[in-house]
C-alpha cells in the first residue's frame, strides 16, 4: 500500500499544565470501574496526593466527580455523559466528516459518501460529489442491504459480536443464504475485521470498485463507513493503493475529529 497522506495543517502545541492534570484525572478515573482514592490516583499519575487535592476538590464541586463517604474513592458522575450528548451523535459525525470528505474528493477526483447501520440497513448520511463530468453519486438517505455493500460488511465485521449476531439474525438476505454461502461470508467478515480499510468490486453495480474505511470506534457505539465508489477506467485505471491510502487517512481524520483517536475501549486488548 502506498504512503500517500492527506494534507493536514500542523497544529501549534501549547502547554496548559493545570488542564492537562485535570484531564489526566478524568481519563484515569474513566478507566477504573470501582473508582480510586486520592492516594491511588496520585500513585497512578506519578504525582503527590497534595498535588492533586485541589484539582479533585474543584472537579467534585463542579459535579464531574463524586466521593464515596465510606471508602473515600472518587468516581465519575454522569456530567461528562450529559455534555457529550447535548447534541446527537449524528450531528457530531457530520460536522467531523465535512472537511476530511471534501479533501478526500479533491485529492482523488472521486465522489465519497459516509454511511451507518440503521434498522438493519446501510443508510447514507452524507456525500461529497466530485466535480468531474463523469462521476458516481449516491443519494443521501438511500438505504442498501448490509450483506451486498462493502461498507455494510465492513461495519458488520467490526461490530461487537452480540450486535453482529443480532443484525444477521434479523437480516432477510442472511436468512436466504445456504450454509456454504454463510460460511464464505463469515470468512470474509473475519478477514475484514483484521483491518479498518478494504476494497472490492461492487456487488450492486457493474464496473465500480469501492474502497471503504472504518470511522469511529464500534466498541463505543460510534461507527460509520467512509466509501469512495470509483468507475473502473478503461486503459488508465487509477492506482488502487493510492485510493485506499487516501480513504484510510480521511477516515482517521474524521475519527480524530470525533475525539476517538486515542480512546481505549474498556476490556479491549
Amino acid at each position: 500500500m502506498g504512503k500517500m497522506r492527506m494534507p493536514t495543517a500542523k497544529r501549534p502545541s501549547y502547554a496548559v499544565p493545570a488542564l492537562e492534570k485535570g484531564l489526566d484525572l478524568l481519563e484515569t478515573l474513566a478507566a477504573a470501574a470501582g473508582g480510586l482514592s486520592q492516594s491511588e490516583l496520585a500513585r497512578q499519575l506519578g504525582r503527590s496526593a497534595s498535588e492533586i487535592f485541589r484539582m479533585l476538590a474543584c472537579l467534585e464541586r463542579r459535579g464531574y466527580l463524586e466521593k464515596d463517604p465510606a471508602s473515600g474513592r472518587y468516581q465519575l458522575t454522569l456530567r461528562l455523559f450529559a455534555l457529550a450528548h447535548a447534541h446527537g451523535p449524528v450531528d457530531h459525525l457530520l460536522r467531523a466528516a465535512q472537511l476530511p470528505m471534501r479533501e478526500l474528493t479533491r485529492t482523488l477526483g472521486e465522489s465519497c459518501h459516509l454511511s451507518v447501520i440503521s434498522q438493519g440497513r446501510l443508510v447514507v448520511l452524507a456525500q461529497v460529489e466530485s466535480s468531474n463530468r463523469i462521476r458516481l453519486s449516491i443519494e443521501v438517505g438511500a438505504r442498501f442491504p448490509l450483506l451486498y455493500t462493502l461498507s455494510g460488511r465492513l461495519l458488520l465485521a467490526h461490530a461487537p459480536a452480540a450486535e453482529r449476531h443480532d443484525l444477521l439474525a434479523h437480516d432477510d438476505d442472511w436468512q436466504a443464504l445456504d450454509q456454504g454461502a454463510r460460511a464464505r461470508l463469515h470468512a470474509e467478515l473475519e478477514r475484514l475485521a483484521r483491518s479498518p480499510v478494504t476494497s472490492a468490486t461492487s456487488d450492486l453495480t457493474t464496473g465500480v470498485r469501492d474502497a471503504a474505511a472504518l470511522v469511529g470506534e464500534p466498541g463505543l457505539g460510534v461507527a460509520a463507513a467512509l466509501c469512495v465508489p470509483a468507475l473502473i477506467a478503461v486503459g488508465r485505471p487509477k492506482p488502487l493503493d493510492q485510493q485506499i491510502a487516501a480513504v484510510a487517512a480521511a477516515a482517521a481524520a474524521i475519527t480524530q475529529a470525533l475525539g476517538l483517536a486515542h480512546v481505549a475501549v474498556p476490556g479491549s486488548a
